[in-house]
């Protein structure tokens, strides 16, 4: 007989805000995403678009949740969660800067010691709820500022870059923000599932 991996668990029903499109998120004209939309005429517009889109997207995942839901891990051995995403991706906001600006943008979480920090250290506490969401809206407008002084997606890193095949080389700007979309997109995908873990809601 098959045993239930999941007994003790409560239980959760998938559902969703959405009356238009059910396995959407909200209604088309409640979707933050939509206003302010970026206009798409070329690559740097569609990456800019891109970064905005995911940004508001981990946002979106993360409403109306409490302390302990964001910090409430997948399950074991995984230490994942929503709050150690918003860590975690404030950790590579930083790494962007430091690598295209040569910005002194330290880790705030991750340690020698504790690699994991970014995750390991987000707890079911409103104030390191609080402060996670402060930190990663101040250094997305940082990036964003550094962004809106280069027009140019050939511009070069002006730091030691761990990015690619060869670490320490020179890369373009469209290659390293390739990367950090890349990432917001990896992590959204993450927010998906532990969402629906959490309270069962779903949708993009």
């Amino acid at each position: 007989m098959a045993s239930d991996e999941h007994i003790g668990e409560p239980a959760v029903s998938r559902w969703t805000r959405a009356t238009v499109y059910p396995d959407m998120w909200v209604d088309p004209d409640d979707d933050p995403r939509e206003a302010g939309e970026l206009e798409v005429v070329d690559e740097r517009s569609a990456l800019l678009e891109s970064l905005r889109h995911y940004r508001l997207t981990l946002e979106m995942k993360c409403a109306g949740l409490d302390a302990e839901q964001m910090a409430r891990r997948s399950a074991a051995p995984s230490t994942m969660s929503l709050l150690g995403l918003v860590r975690h991706l404030t950790e590579d906001e930083r790494h962007f800067r430091r690598v295209m600006a040569g910005e002194d943008a330290p880790k705030l979480y991750r340690t020698e010691e504790d690699r994991d920090g970014d995750f390991n250290g987000a707890v079911a506490d409103p104030a390191v709820v609080e402060a996670a969401w402060r930190q990663w809206r101040a250094d997305v407008e940082l990036t964003d500022r550094y962004l809106a002084g280069v027009t140019d997606l050939a511009t070069l890193n002006a730091a030691y870059s761990d990015y690619g095949a060869e670490p320490g080389g020179q890369l373009q700007l469209r290659d390293v923000l390739v990367a950090h979309v890349g990432e917001y997109a990896r992590h959204c995908g993450h927010a998906d599932l532990l969402r629906e873990l959490i309270d069962g809601r779903v949708g993009q």
